[in-house]
């Protein structure tokens, strides 16, 4: 048991947090907690110890998980199902680790989705609750009109779903495209918002997830980098994972 135990400066070293100098210097200062108490320099870890440092987990990202940056093509469906869909991610990129997508892009539209083998932080990322940003750009079937900005920055009610959607950031393109940002992820939500202003879409892109862009060409996939992965984490570091009902008024 004891050869599983690690100096806490030696992960914090292994796990790209920090150099061990820097660690030691962070411990002295009591911003280090290993299960939630502030350790002496030199203590040891398990395997199973949580570390923070200024209240933020520290993980080994390196080692434990798999985070990939995939531009879908049109076509592709997000499941994991593959004896029943036969264009589904998971076939189509073939990675040698079984992954999941975390969330969805409907199959007739294209662009960014994050997949991983990190079940943690799947929910964090995706309810809607936490109001992680998620970015497209989109082109309709006629030309824009500032009422139509106005009316889905504002919300639009979406009748078979009896939801009306957030308040969000839209933004005038051109003459037949705009930039959307949602913090909510409704089935199909940015074409029905369309589709009750009258409008249908032609084309719709996701080119941002919170703080990770899309910068890969379609049908191609990069891991996220180191910085990537830590600005992710400061990101949902207050996110909840499951869903905290509110408390009732009666």
């Amino acid at each position: 048991m004891a050869q599983n135990l690690k100096r806490i400066n030696k992960f914090l070293s292994e796990v790209g947090y920090c150099s061990r100098r820097e660690a030691d210097r962070l411990i002295d200062a009591g911003r280090v907690t290993i299960n939630g108490v502030v350790p002496e320099m030199g203590t040891k870890i398990a395997p199973n110890d949580e570390v923070h440092v200024d209240g933020q987990l520290i993980k080994n990202t390196k080692e434990s998980f798999v985070y990939l940056a995939f531009n879908k093509p049109i076509g592709i469906v997000c499941t994991t199902d593959t004896r029943v869909e036969k264009d589904n991610i998971i076939d189509f990129i073939n990675y040698p680790k079984r992954i999941f997508p975390i969330g969805r892009l409907d199959k007739p539209s294209e662009g960014l989705i994050l997949l991983t083998d990190d079940g943690d932080i799947v929910n964090k990322i995706l309810r809607a609750s936490n109001n992680h940003e998620k970015e497209y750009i989109v082109t309709v079937d006629k030309p824009i009109s500032q009422t139509f900005i106005e009316r889905m920055a504002g919300g639009i009610y979406i009748e078979d779903l009896d939801r009306t959607t957030k308040k969000c950031e839209v933004k005038k393109l051109g003459t037949y495209e705009f930039k959307i940002i949602l913090t909510q992820g409704l089935n199909r939500q940015i074409r029905r918002m369309c589709e009750y202003l009258n409008y249908e879409v032609q084309t719709l892109k996701r080119v941002r997830i919170m703080n990770i862009k899309l910068d890969v060409p379609i049908g191609e996939y990069r891991e996220l980098t180191n910085d990537e992965l830590k600005s992710l984490q400061v990101l949902i570091e207050d996110s909840v994972k499951n869903y905290i009902p509110k408390p009732s008024k009666k």
